[in-house]
């Protein structure tokens, strides 16, 4: 059995459960919408890599912005997964914690994969503050900034939303920096700032 057929079986047999298709549609553009842009990607070139029929795609997702907010979605709740995972080693302890998820954010930006926040990526592709995918980042965001906000209240601190808010914008640096500069430029100091805002935070309880 040659690849065109193979291809072509496992496209079949993809048609024939619809669970199967959207999730293949789904995994191939959320890696070429996270690699190469949403707007450099087709739905043409989609259907291609995925070897699921067009017509099958617009059966899942009628518009490509539906595709789009899909894979926000997708990574919205791979990100607040991984956040729990990181939350469940601190044992409860809020300001290890805090501490925890500044070095998860170190190591997970410095990966040789890594291209960036997807939420932010998505946003300046899509200036029109009412489109779906602004309303992901936003949500993605608020979400970051309320559970940055009750742990340190949690710990302690006098002021937990300015520590989120000061937080929050290091964490954003820290996902565009590490995407373009990596470990040779400013993100290498971001652990030592992450945890002098938080020694700072707490001296100031």
């Amino acid at each position: 059995m040659n690849q065109r057929t193979v291809a072509t079986t496992e496209a079949v047999a993809s048609e024939r459960s619809p669970s199967v298709a959207r999730a293949r549609i789904l995994e191939t553009a959320a890696a070429l919408f996270y690699r190469e842009g949403v707007r450099a990607v087709g739905v043409d070139l989609v259907v291609e890599r995925s070897g699921v029929a067009k017509t099958s795609l617009y059966r899942h997702f009628t518009t490509k912005d539906d595709l789009v907010v899909a894979f926000l979605e997708q990574e919205d709740a791979e990100y607040w997964r991984d956040w729990d995972d990181v939350a469940d080693k601190a044992k409860g302890d809020a300001a290890a914690e805090l501490e925890a998820h500044i070095r998860w954010i170190a190591h997970h930006v410095l990966k040789p994969t890594y291209r960036g926040c997807p939420f932010l990526n998505v946003a300046t592709e899509f200036p029109d503050a009412a489109h779906p995918a602004r309303a992901i980042t936003t949500r993605h965001k608020l979400e970051l900034h309320r559970r940055l906000s009750a742990l340190a209240k949690k710990a302690g601190i006098r002021k937990p939303d300015e520590l989120a808010d000061q937080l929050g914008l290091l964490f954003d640096g820290a996902y565009m920096n590490g995407h373009l500069t990596g470990k040779k430029g400013p993100v290498r100091s971001f652990v030592a700032a992450g945890l002098a805002l938080l020694r700072l935070a707490r001296e100031q309880k």
